[in-house]
């Protein structure tokens, strides 16, 4: 159980590793650096996970690297994938890189979210809170989501357990209850990646996070701390559903529906993976979206009946792909 291999993070040996991943949005990325380096809790390793990028993202981490000002309180790592993994394969890169590295615990986000100055700050005291309130088993703390604009981000609200005011009863009323997270922002222990392994690389994009958070909550919910911020610059603040694809986004969705029926059929039977592809189909056709992309989803639903991936374990060797 954690309580045998956690570290607390009240411990001045505890570190973090920050991990960001990034794939052509080198001015997004800029932001976010510069978001990490004003941190008022800086994390002890900043590691950066280039998505074989084709614009000029390569050039400007060797620039970053060779002119790093926090060298002397940051371990600097970047990494550079042959090929583009998606936001899953790079986190999954990224978490085990700080693994590797020693890292007591990892804070994972995306390129276009920006860190508020004490947003790692509070995220650990948050989790330290709920640890001392509901044990060693809290398998990690996610962010506040906020668009640029100051409002909630549509498509990044954690899901909230029955009793997810519990720690609000006791006085702290940052803390939310939760059973799953988006990645924009997530600190993820150790224990965890050594307990649970590591999310699934071969989703790419969509429901990684999803599953990953849903994962390792089967003995303890996670948390929200609500006053660890960060915004999202994601362009329109909208969520997601299946009445919203088109030709432009329909790639992304067959990622997203291949992912989610494959967990439902894997995960929780055939009877939540029939139901989940009904209300797909149903949505997709109130919604309007072309036929032709319709058919395109359903054999992505069909794709998942022999998509299963298997967990990886970062103290393991690293599968061949």
């Amino acid at each position: 159980m954690a309580s045998t291999q956690q570290n607390t993070m009240n411990g001045t040996s505890a570190t973090v590793a920050a991990i960001v991943v990034t794939f052509n949005r080198l001015a997004k990325l800029k932001t976010v650096l510069k978001s990490l380096e004003s941190q008022t809790r800086l994390p002890d390793q900043l590691i950066i996970v280039n998505n074989a990028s084709t614009d000029d993202t390569a050039a400007y981490l060797e620039d970053y690297a060779r002119n790093f000002s926090l060298g002397d309180k940051v371990e600097l790592c970047v990494v550079t994938l042959e090929a583009n993994m998606g936001g899953a394969g790079g986190f999954s890169a990224g978490m085990r890189k700080g693994y590797e590295l020693g890292a007591d615990y990892v804070w994972i986000f995306d390129d276009d979210g920006y860190p508020q100055p004490e947003a790692l700050e509070k995220l650990v005291k948050g989790y330290n809170t709920a640890v001392e309130e509901l044990g060693p088993d809290v398998p990690y703390a996610c962010s506040m989501v906020k668009f640029i604009d100051g409002n909630i981000s549509e498509m990044n609200n954690p899901i909230p357990t029955w009793d997810w005011g519990r720690l609000q009863a006791r006085g702290h009323n940052n803390l939310i209850l939760v059973t799953s997270c988006s990645f924009v922002s997530v600190l993820v222990p150790r224990w965890v990646m050594e307990l649970y392994g590591l999310p699934y690389k071969e989703y790419f994009i969509w429901f990684d996070d999803a599953e990953y958070t849903l994962r390792i909550t089967r003995e303890c919910p996670g948390v929200e701390v609500t006053d660890s911020v960060v915004l999202h610059d994601m362009g329109v603040n909208k969520g997601v559903n299946f009445r919203m694809i088109d030709a432009k986004n329909a790639w992304k969705f067959a990622y997203g529906i291949r992912n989610q029926a494959s967990y439902r059929l894997h995960h929780e039977g055939k009877i939540k993976y029939l139901i989940f592809c009904a209300t797909a189909w149903r949505e997709m056709r109130r919604g309007g979206v072309e036929k032709a992309i319709r058919r395109k989803m359903v054999r992505q639903m069909f794709a998942a009946i022999r998509f299963n991936p298997q967990i990886d374990y970062p103290q393991r060797s690293n599968p061949v792909m």
